[in-house]
C-alpha cells in the first residue's frame, strides 16, 4: 500500500509495507509510478516528502517474495524512471526530500538517489545489497552512486555490497542531516520551510536544469534553453521577488 497526502504545497509519500520493511512488489511499484504522475501534474504541489511506515525501514528493495521474473527478464524490460518510479525519473520538477526513518537497502536506496534532499535518522542503514543474493543494482545504483559520492565510495559500497551506517552516509555526500529518530519530523519540517520560501518556478528551473545537464559540459549546460528555465525568467514572480525585497516584506509567489 502506498500512502498519499497532500496539504500545505507538500505531497507526503509513504511506502506503508512495514511487515516486508517496505519492500515493494509489482503493485505498490504501480501505485507509485500513479503518485508521480499525480503530483508531475498538479502544479500546487511545490514540494514531496517520501518516507516508509514504521520505524524500522525506509525501503528495502524489491518484495522477493513475489518475484516472478529472473534478473535478466528484469533487465530486459523497460524501466525508464528507475526504482519504485524515481530513481531516474527525470520529469519530476519539484524538490522531493527523502525521509529516511530506517534501513535503505537495495531499490529503496536507489530510491533514495533519485531524491534530492535525504535527511535520516540516526539508526538508519544505507547499502545496495543486490550481490549478497546474486543480482544488481540495476536501477540506477551502478550509474549514480559513483556521480554522488566518486569512484573510491562507490567501489567500495558496491563491490563488498555492505551496509554503511548515517553517519558514514553524511560523510559521503549520501545524506543532508541525521537526527535523532524523534527529531526527524521536525528535521524534515526545517527543510520544507526553507524550500517554500522559495519561489517554485526557480526552484523547478533550477532542478530541471541540474538534472537534465548533467551528460554536458559546464558551457554546453549554460547555454540549454530548458523550458522551466524560461517560464522562470518570464514570470511576474520573478517581479514580486524583487518588489519584495526592495519593500522589505515577505513575498507571496503565485507560481506564475
Amino acid at each position: 500500500m502506498i500512502d498519499l497526502a497532500v496539504a500545505g504545497h507538500v505531497a507526503r509519500v509513504t511506502i506503508d509495507r512495514p511487515t516486508v520493511l517496505n519492500a515493494l512488489d509489482e503493485d505498490s511499484t504501480a501505485a507509485l509510478e500513479t503518485i508521480w504522475q499525480r503530483i508531475e501534474a498538479d502544479r500546487t504541489i511545490r514540494a514531496v516528502v517520501l518516507t516508509g511506515a514504521g520505524g524500522r525501514a525506509f525501503c528495502t528493495g524489491a518484495d522477493m517474495r513475489g518475484a516472478s521474473k529472473t534478473g535478466l527478464a528484469y533487465w530486459a524490460a523497460s524501466h525508464p524512471a528507475g526504482f519504485g518510479g524515481l530513481s531516474l525519473r527525470t520529469t519530476l520538477d519539484i524538490p522531493v526530500i527523502a525521509r529516511v526513518n530506517g534501513h535503505a537497502l537495495g531499490g529503496g536506496f536507489e530510491m533514495l538517489l533519485g531524491c534530492d534532499i535525504v535527511v535520516a535518522a540516526d539508526t538508519a542503514t544505507f547499502g545496495l545489497t543486490e550481490p549478497r543474493v546474486g543480482r544488481l543494482p540495476l536501477d540506477g545504483g551502478m550509474v549514480l552512486l559513483q556521480r554522488i559520492v566518486g569512484a573510491r565510495a562507490a567501489m567500495g559500497m558496491l563491490l563488498t555490497a555492505r551496509r554503511i551506517k548515517a553517519t558514514e552516509a553524511l560523510a559521503y555526500g549520501l545524506v543532508n542531516e541525521v537526527v535523532a529518530p524523534d527529531q526527524l519530523d521536525a528535521a524534515v519540517d526545517r527543510w520544507l520551510a526553507d524550500i517554500l520560501a522559495c519561489a517554485p518556478l526557480s526552484l523547478r528551473a533550477i532542478k530541471q536544469t541540474v538534472r537534465r545537464t548533467a551528460h554536458l559540459t559546464p558551457s554546453e549546460a549554460q547555454a540549454l534553453r530548458l523550458p522551466a528555465l524560461i517560464e522562470c525568467l518570464n514570470s511576474a514572480d520573478g517581479d514580486e521577488g524583487v518588489r519584495a525585497f526592495l519593500e522589505k516584506r515577505a513575498p507571496v509567489w503565485t507560481n506564475a
